[in-house]
């Protein structure tokens, strides 16, 4: 099959629906990360989070009861704390920080439906479905909100998401985050953010910041990724593999710039393998964008990736790399390793 021949439509209430850890993170739990004994900054978080999970126990706005958030405070509390209502995971990518927000979510003491986990484009992609007022609706009435990669990328998001956490908050609804970016630092790089400072402090207001150091776990103690294959070895493969699709590179590129990153997710439906040929250098930063929405709905997904040509460390240039959106390119990097080296055995098989 080919990505190019799919264009998926999403309703609204798939959306919503869908709004749970991924795949990949399903089954995780706080006692199966694995701190590095290096970085003690990784079992204080483990503490810090299940502490916060543990005050989730109480309706909306009572402040969890006996234990307020961070395991601060007794009693009842008023329905818009005083201090931040959410907890902020900040560090590199691969230090395991989605593992550790899909854990929070599952130590919940609240039904799914009252718990809601999806990425920051996600997130704001409900509300380009819902509209502002519904997504505060349906949102509104749950106990804990999740949002993995928090990034500003435009000024219009910084309003948006500022209003919207805003109202959250005001409802009783907790907060988590993670990013490669301290909250008070966001959009720093990418537009303007000095004239939007206010937008960006009101965000990092209902945020505790917790640091977690460490390296790539994807690639701690592990050999360099595979090089490249032929197109003839990843045709092979695909052709032999059920469920893999099949695509030039350049036309899958093209077919996204048609395709809302909204439905990227639906477009890998049922796909058990992604095979590309002709891999090389993204032309401009919209397209590598793109791409990086792309490589997170496969890692979340856990579909294997088959390439020939350029090595996935030579996606972004140079000059991408060290812009305002190098730390998206890196866990982009970082993620199609790790697919690329799960999708070796394909070419062992064929």
């Amino acid at each position: 099959m080919s990505l190019c021949a799919r264009e998926p439509r999403v309703p609204a209430d798939r959306l919503v629906a869908e709004m749970v850890p991924p795949p990949r993170f399903d089954s995780v739990r706080f006692g199966t990360y694995v701190p590095d004994p290096n970085q003690p900054s990784q079992s204080e978080a483990v503490r810090v989070l299940e502490d916060f999970a543990g005050g989730l126990g109480e309706a909306p706005g009572t402040g969890g009861g006996r234990r307020g958030f961070f395991g601060l405070g007794r009693g009842r509390a008023p329905k818009t704390p005083a201090g931040p209502r959410g907890v902020y995971l900040d560090g590199g990518y691969g230090v395991g920080k989605t593992h550790l927000l899909a854990s929070l979510w599952h130590a919940t003491p609240a039904e799914p439906s009252r718990k809601a986990f999806g990425t920051f484009v996600e997130l704001t992609n409900l509300v380009g479905a819902l509209g502002f007022q519904q997504t505060v609706q349906t949102l509104s009435g749950h106990r804990l909100l999740c949002i993995d990669e928090f990034e500003l990328d435009d000024p219009g998001d910084t309003v948006l998401v500022s209003s919207l956490l805003a109202r959250l908050v005001e409802a009783g609804v907790a907060l988590a985050a993670t990013s490669n970016t301290l909250p008070g630092k966001l959009g720093e790089g990418r537009f303007a953010a000095a004239d939007f400072l206010r937008e960006i402090q009101g965000l990092s207001a209902h945020f505790r910041a917790l640091r977690i150091d460490g390296e790539d776990y994807r690639h701690r103690g592990l050999p360099e990724a595979p090089a490249p294959y032929s197109d003839e070895q990843v045709t092979r493969a695909a052709r032999a593999t059920e469920g893999a699709s099949l695509d030039d590179f350049a036309a899958l590129l093209d077919h996204l710039a048609r395709v809302h990153p909204s439905r990227y997710g639906a477009l890998t439906d049922g796909l058990t393998a992604v095979c590309l040929t002709g891999v090389h250098p993204v032309p401009d930063q919209s397209t590598a964008l793109r791409l990086v929405v792309l490589a997170d709905r496969l890692y979340d997904r856990e579909v294997p990736v088959l390439a020939s040509g350029l090595p996935f460390d030579r996606l972004f240039g140079e000059e991408m790399l060290k812009g305002g959106y190098r730390k998206k390119y890196f866990r982009a990097i970082s993620r199609l390793t790790a697919l690329a080296r799960d999708a070796a055995r394909l070419v062992d098989t064929a």
